[in-house]
């Protein structure tokens, strides 16, 4: 059989093979890879391809017939009879968790795609268990696979023999570089230690104002951020020799001391720092310094602005959309900048 008609027929999945048959060829047929007029392979043939009992072929050939997705010319075989089988490419979206950032994401491609795409989402949680059973329940039916890889704990040689369930085509990568992990058709990243080093150091001026520099660096057990971002913190300081420390939150008691600067990821800590700076009457830019990750319309107005250091979140969703319409691949890491506001 030719290599470009190669089906999407898994033991794994719990819809019957007959249907994984008829899935497979609409979803090839939308995606551009089988074409108008196109002959099929016979019944016999696919049968002895896939390992299928011949009546399992001869039913799924005959619920596209009904549905006039394909005909049958008497002596000759099976063809494809109509190219725009439904009107939409199908998309399962999997994100670790539903912020406001994945939002972000998930609304740009939803709005760049229009009517062209059905966009299924799912949470997994930072589960790689749920994850997994999400991803095997839908291994058939999807032309594309969009995964933003962000596990509490995981093998990367079991994700990566799970996603070979699924062609390379389909597998579209979010957010997250992991090493070793290479079964993917397009890549859209962040690199979280080398974004926030060359953040600091284009910031490195009106840091040095401030005595001392924390990273407030949650120690969430189920939403966990990178670690990287640890790594890029310290090797700034390491190299501009700044005095630093790092703390998991801003709580009501926490002492804030004169003239330093926080790194603050979580937005619960950024509304605690400014709750406890009003409280002490420190002025932001002033007193104390206050540099927030990913931005939000709120941060631009909130205090006098809030600078940010921040991924352009929408450029992400728009990079993938690009990918999905245009059947194309794209490996690119995704832009990363410095917004100075009053808070520093």
């Amino acid at each position: 059989m030719d290599k470009s008609l190669k089906l999407d027929i898994s033991d794994n999945a719990s819809t019957p093979k007959y249907k994984q048959i008829v899935n497979s060829i609409i979803s090839k047929i939308e995606a551009g890879k089988i074409t108008y007029g196109q002959k099929l392979p016979s019944i016999n043939r696919l049968s002895f391809d896939y390992l299928l009992a011949r009546d399992t072929v001869e039913k799924a050939y005959n619920e596209l017939k009904e549905r006039a997705i394909i005909e049958s010319v008497k002596g000759k075989g099976y063809y494809v009879r109509n190219s725009n089988p439904g009107t939409k490419l199908k998309v399962l979206v999997l994100f670790n968790k539903l912020s406001s950032y994945k939002r972000v994401i998930y609304n740009t491609m939803s709005s760049l795609m229009g009517s062209k795409a059905e966009l299924d989402l799912f949470i997994y949680h930072c589960n790689y268990e749920l994850f997994e059973r999400i991803y095997l329940e839908r291994l058939i039916g999807y032309n594309y696979y969009i995964i933003m890889p962000h596990f509490i704990e995981f093998e990367v040689n079991k994700l990566l023999a799970l996603l070979k369930n699924t062609q390379r085509e389909k597998i579209i990568l979010l957010d997250h570089q992991i090493e070793g992990l290479d079964h993917y058709n397009g890549l859209i990243y962040q690199d979280f230690k080398m974004d926030i080093y060359n953040a600091l150091v284009e910031a490195n001026d009106l840091l040095k104002k401030y005595n001392k520099i924390v990273l407030v660096f949650p120690e969430s057990q189920n939403y966990p951020y990178p670690k990287e971002i640890i790594l890029g913190f310290r090797r700034f300081c390491s190299f501009h020799s700044i005095e630093s420390k790092i703390i998991s939150e801003i709580r009501e008691d926490t002492e804030l001391e004169q003239q330093v600067a926080y790194i603050i990821i979580e937005e619960n800590d950024l509304i605690n720092m400014i709750k406890l700076a009003r409280l002490k009457n420190r002025r932001l830019g002033k007193d104390l310094g206050i540099l927030s990750y990913n931005d939000t319309p709120l941060k631009e107005v909130l205090e006098d602005g809030i600078s940010v250091i921040t991924t352009d979140f929408e450029k992400m969703g728009a990079l993938a959309a690009e990918m999905m319409a245009n059947n194309q691949s794209l490996n690119v890491k995704n832009e990363f900048r410095l917004i100075i506001r009053n808070s520093l």
